[in-house]
């Protein structure tokens, strides 16, 4: 059982993978705080991105001879493959650390194992220490890898009556700039941001990251574009600019679009797309989170936030569980997960 130092550890590591301003995606965010053989703390460190060296090897560095006889805690099991970075259990017994405290099993088909290779190495591996807060914090993550598909949240800005424009169209803005703002800090935490080719020629948006000051975020920091339908996008779209890379999919087949893009290390989608591509997604069941953006302003008619769906009588309605109701200025963001049907009990055997 983890000593109530380790836990304290523990909390700490979590707050060092939570660091903000790290680069999203493909890899977790994670962090590692190394305990001298005292209990004191010898080193802190935490991923900085692909290519960087592992939390557990910058905290390491860190500590340096301290870590000798020592404790890893760590939020995530340690890795045992050679990547852009060699194994971090190779790492860890390099250091002479005795003993290693782990919150999230690795579950990835790449990294996992790490915990049985320090086992028979003579380390005392003890895991699930804070498990679900570390869980929590790569979600996206660990639904890609048991789904093999990105995380997808749904985006909207409505009116309280439901509405996305007015009945002549119009839509700027529906929202404060408070909630406009929090918005680009919600794209800034995801691998790609997605629209239908009905919204790309309608609005011609150029769905960047933008700072408080409205100035574009580098486009090593941006989301990757997708754009999902059959019609054609002109040259000049902003969409097609050098602010961010782009993916075009000319097909409605959302599953190969999913499929394709999680090859391409993209574990968290952010749909923003119209209520026709959002209604397309909900009756695919490819919608887990939904984050909606509500002003108290009525406008009676104009386009619904959703159309479609696949839903037709109220026993159909998609039931949400709200996680967060967070007031933005004048407006309500609502975060609310999907809730999916419990599979049914497999019969008992006679």
């Amino acid at each position: 059982m983890a000593t109530e130092t380790e836990v304290r550890a523990m909390r700490r590591a979590l707050e060092l993978a939570a660091t903000p301003g790290m680069p999203t995606g493909p890899n977790p965010r994670v962090g590692c705080v190394v305990l001298a053989a005292d209990g004191s703390v010898a080193g802190e460190g935490f991923h900085r991105g692909t290519g960087t060296a592992h939390a557990e090897v910058a905290a390491l560095a860190a500590a340096g001879e301290r870590a000798r006889g020592g404790t890893a805690v760590v939020t995530l099991e340690p890795c045992d493959h050679t990547g852009c970075t060699g194994p971090c259990t190779r790492a860890l017994l390099d250091a002479g650390v005795v003993r290693v405290v782990f919150g999230q099993a690795d579950s990835g088909p790449v990294g996992a194992g790490g915990a049985a290779t320090l086992r028979a190495a003579g380390v005392v591996v003890e895991g699930g220490v804070l498990a679900d807060a570390a869980a929590a914090l790569n979600e996206a993550w660990s639904f890609a890898v048991r789904h093999h598909r990105p995380f997808v949240t749904w985006k909207l800005a409505a009116s309280l009556d439901g509405r996305v424009a007015a009945a002549d169209g119009s839509s700027r803005w529906i929202t404060g700039p408070q909630a406009r703002a929090d918005a680009h800090l919600l794209r800034a935490e995801v691998d790609a941001v997605a629209v239908g080719t009905g919204t790309a020629l309608a609005d011609d948006p150029q769905l960047t990251v933008r700072d408080g000051g409205g100035r574009i975020a580098p486009a090593a920091r941006q989301p990757l574009r997708v754009v999902i339908g059959t019609r054609a996008l002109p040259s000049d779209a902003h969409l097609l600019d050098a602010s961010a890379p782009t993916a075009v999919y000319p097909t409605r087949d959302l599953a190969a679009v999913l499929d394709d893009l999680y090859r391409r290390d993209v574990e968290h989608l952010l749909l923003e797309g119209g209520p026709t591509l959002a209604g397309a997604f909900l009756a695919a069941g490819l919608v887990d989170r939904v984050v909606a953006y509500l002003a108290p302003v009525l406008l009676g008619a104009g386009p619904a936030a959703l159309a479609g769906g696949g839903i037709a009588t109220i026993a159909e309605a998609l039931r949400l569980d709200p996680d967060d109701v967070t007031r933005l200025g004048p407006d309500l963001r609502v975060t609310a997960r999907v809730r999916r049907p419990t599979p049914p009990a497999p019969p008992e055997e006679d």
